[in-house]
């Protein structure tokens, strides 16, 4: 397979812009190779995500991974966790397995891998690094209202009028 293509854009920048906050994590560092065991062949856990410093009328949050860099038109949507309340800022290694390890009435959408759950990094192999962008969007809403079996693409245009404020962590993996 030829793997040889342009650079993906930043797929946010495409976006209105939105004030910023901070996503960390325990696991992963912006802009540094994620650890295998957060990859698909490696141990497919999700990573701990925290964030801090978005709007006092924040209502909700999503979080979402996003990789710009699969050889597909689209991208590849690895996570979507939705109706995440106000009060929630952190969600723990391994939260996404199922929507049992989410707190309160979030739940998981499906994934590219048709999975309500993470999937972890797999670029192909051969492939140059591909860049993972963890998401938390503040929303002025507590619920998008939507069906768990929803596009992810569908999910992240009903969410953008919504999104009051993005906060983003990019990790990347090479296989």
């Amino acid at each position: 397979m030829n793997l040889d293509r342009p650079l993906a854009q930043d797929p946010y920048e495409k976006l209105p812009a939105v004030p910023a906050f901070s996503v960390t994590s325990t696991d992963l560092t912006d802009g540094a190779p994620m650890p295998a065991a957060h990859s698909k062949a490696g141990g497919n856990v999700s990573p701990q995500l925290s964030w801090s410093g978005f709007p006092a009328e924040t209502r909700g949050f999503v979080v979402t991974c996003f990789d710009p860099d699969a050889p597909t038109p689209s991208g590849w949507w690895h996570w979507a966790v939705v109706d995440l309340d106000a009060g929630t800022t952190e969600l723990e290694q391994g939260a996404g397995q199922s929507d049992l390890m989410l707190p309160g009435a979030a739940s998981h959408l499906r994934n590219d891998d048709g999975e309500h759950a993470y999937t972890g990094a797999a670029p192909p192999p051969g492939d140059r690094a591909h860049r993972y962008y963890f998401v938390v969007h503040a929303l002025d809403t507590e619920t998008l209202e939507l069906d768990e079996d929803v596009s992810l693409a569908k999910a992240a245009g009903t969410a953008r009028p919504h999104t009051l404020a993005r906060g983003i962590l990019v990790a990347t993996f090479q296989s």
